[in-house]
This record gives C-alpha cells, structure tokens and sequence, in this order.
C-alpha cells in the first residue's frame, strides 16, 4: 500500500467563499467530477458507509476520498487499505473546509479519472453547515445514538443536505429514537430532503444508497 499523502489546507478568510464554490463547481462540471460534501458527528459511521459505497461502486464508477480532519490519517490509511484512492487534508485546527482549501485538496489529490470524490469533512454538526465546499451535493449521516432531535438543535445542517442517511438502525432496539420523529423534523427544516434508512454494518439500505450516488455521478458527469 502507498504512503499516505497529508496536505495542510489553510482557510481563505479574504475571499467570498461564495463565489469562490460556485466557481469550482463549474470546474468540477467541466472535468465530469461529482463532487459529494459527507458531514457529520465524529462516531457516526462515516468510514464503514464509505467503504460499503466503495464495494458497491466499484465495477460501475470511478471513486476517490478526501478526508478532513483536524489531525491524524487514521480514516485516509483506512480507505486506502481497502483499495479506495483516499488522501488527508489537515485543517490547521479549524472545524470545517471552505471553497478554498476544498480546491487546495482536490489540486493536490487530482480528479482525472475520477467520476466521484467524497469530501468527508470535519466531524461535527455545526461548522461544516456555514460554509459552501463547491460540491455538487452535501449528505449528513446521522446515527441513531444520537438522538432523533438533532434537526432541531442543528438546523443549518438538514437545510443544506441534499440528503440524510440515518445510520445504525441495526441497533434500533436499544435506543429512544423515533424514525417518524427524525423524518418529521427533518423535512421540517428542508422539505426536500431525501432520507436513506441504512446499517453500515449489515449492508441494509445501502444498495438504495449507492443507487443514488452512481445516478447523481452519471447526470452530472453528462
């Protein structure tokens, strides 16, 4: 297995980050890269998910991960050992990635030959939500120890997801969360919110979800 490679992105705190994301939106457009923005809490099941859309994506499209952290090359090594074309981008401390130091991290990485790159971003539900990376999709994982009422203490995050994937339904059973709840609020904040049921670890649900990613890919990369 090769060497990790770890970037340090610094935030670019002169520019419109606005602009800045739409602009290499455009570039991802022309070079028939998706790029999806995967957010959520630090436990959620980022890693598994990923490596089980890998599996299942493998054959069908071509697939890189940035991982986002503020230290460490844990979950890069991880997909990397899985045969999943994966760097690290250090944030220098900070709890989210911008336009900026998305497109430092995608220059270093390089798209050619990719048709999707997961961006998974510094783990936590309120940081990440402010800032637009420049991907063509956000998607929150949520887990079901965590509670069904994080859309309503976390809003800004189910408002700018395209998607929810609520992870660990394998372990229903032993938690106080209500699926009805969790889907009522969350469309509260963003009605069009599409919501996956999944277990990472059993593999339930997520043909449904990479079903979904591989369309995304395709019509984008038209």
């Amino acid at each position: 297995m090769d060497k990790i490679r770890i970037i340090e992105v610094k935030e670019s705190v002169f520019s419109d980050n606005n602009k800045d994301a739409d602009k290499l939106r455009g570039e991802l457009k022309e070079q028939k890269t998706f790029l999806l923005n995967l957010m959520s809490s630090p436990g959620s099941g980022k890693t598994t998910f990923l490596k089980g859309i890998a599996s299942r994506l493998k054959d069908k499209i071509k697939m890189g991960v940035m991982e986002a952290d503020i230290d460490s090359d844990v979950d890069a090594m991880a997909m990397a050992s899985f045969g999943v074309r994966s760097i690290q981008l250090h944030t220098g401390g900070m709890c989210h990635l911008d336009a900026s130091m998305t497109r430092q991290g995608l220059e270093e990485f390089g798209t050619k030959g990719l048709d999707l790159v997961v961006l998974e971003n510094v783990g936590n539900l309120v940081c990440p939500a402010e800032f637009d990376t420049g991907s063509v999709k956000n998607a929150v994982i949520l887990s079901v120890p965590e509670g069904h009422d994080k859309p309503l203490k976390y809003p800004l995050m189910f408002q700018v997801a395209h998607a929810l994937i609520i992870n660990k339904i394998d372990v229903l059973q032993y938690f106080d969360f209500d699926i009805e709840k969790v889907k009522e609020y969350a469309l509260m904040r963003n009605p069009n919110l599409k919501i996956f049921l999944i277990s990472a670890k059993t593999g339930e649900g997520m043909d449904e979800v990479a079903s979904w990613l591989e369309e995304e890919a395709k019509d984008w990369c038209q």
